[in-house]
């Protein structure tokens, strides 16, 4: 199996045509026609088959949505970022995840009246390599997949790529020079397969995909995010402004739904795993429950490997390979936006340098739902974390 560029590269376009003032008019317009004709719209879940979901299909699993007295749909698959932002901007779906920066570039960079109102988990990422790869230096001439350029992966990878004397490059060259790294779209499905085929040298991505190219034997993990960032947030739950505004109490209700499940998730992380297998009732993800279960409830042994091999640098920190919280610190939003001033980013990214983080910060994240939602379930502390609503962000390659 090899994976098309060109198909990655049409995505790519595709959701940058579609997050312009421009290309947002009509799907903005599509949604303001169908918010009128259904004022009482349910619970409309967008989601791709990644880890980064889980909250969203546990409260769908566990009819939480319902104990709060909602209407839910079965939460509607999608195979790409430009396909959930698509239906979620012309009002398809109304209760998405998304990559924390294309909640940015939506809001910004074409005017999409939403806002981020919940984390949906934390860490979950990694940069797997080929087996023969034992550090970032030896990606100087090769070529790593991302799988947006608005995304957490892109923004940690140029973090470790910088601090390695490594500058990233995209659409030039054949060969980048030795102390380059060619950064290209993929899909994460066709990340493991591009491995596999050494198309490319590593990739960085959500879960479960760097565990299925451990379990396949093509790859390594050579870093996880959350051990560069801590407890940093990938995805986030956006939701529209129109619902947060004119529909509180369902907006309260649904964030609370997520809270509570991202509550249950924490002592229930192989049950969870199953469900959103394969073999679950809802079929959720094509993923097997072993690669999942590697991710959400892994081994003590494992990460002593991973301290040894240096894919886990703090310990210290006590990471979970992915966690869950729900609380979008304003501290990460400030670090985000000026991180994603100094990194590489294809395409019309102009309005990046009139942002001010404090000010996005206020802007694009409504926290009242979530801040009500944690007090139902005894706050920051059954988390595992602090039970305080400001941090320092902690960022250590």
């Amino acid at each position: 199996m090899t994976q098309d560029p060109l198909r990655s590269r049409r995505e790519f376009l595709k959701l940058s045509a579609l997050l312009t003032a421009g290309g947002a008019l009509p799907l903005l317009q599509s949604f303001e026609a169908r918010a009128a004709a259904d004022a009482n719209a349910p619970v409309r879940i967008g989601y791709l088959p990644i880890t980064d979901a889980t909250p969203l299909l546990v409260a769908h699993h566990n009819k939480l949505y319902e104990a709060e007295g909602l209407t839910v749909e079965a939460p509607r698959l999608f195979r790409s970022w430009a396909q959930l932002v698509e239906a979620f901007v012309s009002g398809q779906v109304n209760v998405v995840h998304l990559l924390s920066p294309i909640t940015v570039w939506a809001r910004y960079g074409s005017k999409v009246p939403a806002k981020v109102v919940a984390w949906n988990h934390v860490g979950g990422s990694a940069l797997t390599v080929l087996p023969e790869i034992d550090n970032i230096r030896q990606l100087g001439g090769k070529t790593v997949a991302i799988p947006f350029w608005y995304s957490m992966h892109n923004v940690v990878l140029q973090q470790l790529l910088t601090q390695n004397g490594l500058q990233a490059i995209s659409g030039g060259r054949a060969a980048p020079r030795a102390n380059e790294v060619n950064l290209v779209v993929m899909s994460p499905a066709d990340m493991t397969p591009a491995l596999a085929s050494r198309q490319i040298a590593g990739f960085i991505v959500a879960e479960p995909f760097n565990a299925a190219a451990e379990l396949l034997k093509v790859g390594k993990v050579l870093r996880f995010t959350g051990d560069v960032w801590k407890n940093h947030a990938c995805c986030v739950v956006f939701m529209h402004e129109r619902d947060l505004n004119q529909r509180p109490e369902w907006s309260q209700k649904v964030v609370t739904s997520l809270v509570k499940a991202q509550a249950w998730i924490q002592d229930n992380r192989g049950a969870t795993a199953r469900l959103l297998s394969r073999d679950g009732p809802n079929r959720y993800t094509p993923h097997s429950v072993e690669t999942l279960s590697r991710v959400l409830e892994p081994n003590a042994a494992q990460a002593r490997q991973y301290a040894a091999s240096g894919a886990i640098r703090h310990p210290d920190w006590k990471e979970e390979r992915i966690d869950f919280q729900p609380y979008p610190f304003p501290s990460y939003t400030e670090t985000l936006v000026r991180m994603l001033k100094t990194t590489r980013i294809e395409g019309n990214n102009a309005f990046l340098a009139g942002l001010k983080p404090e000010q996005v910060a206020r802007d694009l994240v409504d926290d009242r739902f979530v801040r009500q939602a944690l007090r139902q379930v005894g706050g920051l502390k059954t988390f595992g974390f602090p039970d305080s609503f400001t941090r320092n962000e902690i960022v250590s390659v």
